[in-house]
């Protein structure tokens, strides 16, 4: 290799050693780029009615803390007491599948050698300490120093480019050679639309997703039906691994009632899971970009494994913007040689 090209990859590791580092600010900015992205379409709406940026900027502000206030007021006092009730109902659910489990054990050899090890397994969740798990889990990500700074990183830079986005859009498309440019430009304007479209549709999804769910657990009489109504809305959040993770809980809960009730809440969820894919997903996410389930199941766990939580809730966004780079600089290139 020649002098030049040992610098290059010099700079190279060193860039990434950098990047590695500060993975998590990089991962904040990325999605104080997405609110800012989805929130400069409010800005531009208001324009229409206001020539003054700021002023603009300060209603669309004010609006999303309105509706965060008329939420947290409305929503969160039941679903916290619902929440700290289902904790409450998760070791009596342990205990009857052990009950239930030890009755299958009675019918036979082959049934006590199958159900053995969940047997145990039940055993140990019915002896463990779900509260102090809970509690754990509660002061971990609601009361430590890091989460509130890092949520006022987001919220700072949000503002920050939501007041004058330009400046931040032309230094960022002059880190790049001149002669690309216009593409990385018009890359810039690909991305937005697909997270815009993205952001969009996946919020309308989990509305739909948490009402129907709620208004399913409650014609089934299943306990707590608001707490896991909004869970399973929170969690379609995250494609593929969400709604699995949402079942569990009401799955849990039913069980103590009676065993179709648990197998009504699986079928329940199965079919708000396929309406929500063939239905919801084509009908409102036109304007975002198709990835196939293949590529967003591996790009969660990716992006889980190299950056943790955080990586996880951004996989899909990450996903599509790197697919949009790529089209443009190398499908469409490959494209133009050939």
């Amino acid at each position: 290799m020649k002098f030049g090209q040992w610098i290059t990859l010099i700079v190279l590791l060193i860039c990434l050693y950098i990047f590695w580092q500060i993975r998590n600010i990089t991962l904040l900015t990325f999605a104080a780029v997405i609110f800012g992205i989805v929130l400069n379409r409010m800005v531009r709406f208001l324009r229409q009615w206001t020539a003054s940026r700021k002023t603009a900027v300060a209603v669309t502000v004010g609006i999303m803390l309105l509706i965060l206030g008329v939420f947290g007021a409305i929503i969160v006092p039941p679903f916290s007491q619902q929440l700290r009730e289902l904790i409450d109902l998760l070791p009596q659910a342990a205990d009857q599948l052990q009950q239930w489990l030890q009755g299958l054990e009675s019918i036979g050899p082959f049934s006590l050698e199958n159900f053995q090890a969940v047997n145990s397994i039940s055993s140990q969740l019915s002896n463990f300490d779900w509260e102090m798990v809970a509690n754990r889990f509660f002061t971990l990500f609601s009361n430590t120093l890091s989460l509130t700074l890092n949520l006022l990183l987001v919220i700072v830079i949000t503002i920050m480019m939501l007041l004058n986005p330009q400046p931040y859009r032309r230094l960022f498309i002059k880190v790049f050679p001149s002669s690309i440019r216009r593409q990385v430009d018009h890359v810039l304007d690909e991305c937005e639309e697909a997270i815009a479209g993205w952001f969009i549709g996946i919020l309308f999804n989990m509305g739909v997703i948490a009402l129907l769910s709620t208004v399913g657990l409650w014609i089934l009489g299943v306990p707590l039906a608001l707490a896991n109504g909004l869970l399973a809305g929170l969690l379609a959040f995250i494609p593929n691994m969400g709604p699995v993770l949402s079942v569990i809980p009401p799955v849990a809960i039913a069980v103590l009632d009676a065993p179709w009730k648990a197998i009504a809440v699986v079928v329940l969820y199965i079919i708000i899971q396929q309406l929500e894919s063939n239905l919801l997903t084509p009908l409102v996410m036109k304007k975002q970009v198709s990835l196939l389930p293949a590529v967003t199941l591996l790009s969660q766990v990716i992006f889980a494994i190299f950056f943790g939580f955080l990586g996880l809730l951004l996989a899909l966004p990450l996903t599509l913007t790197i697919q949009q780079w790529l089209n443009e600089f190398w499908v469409r290139s490959f494209a133009d040689e050939h």
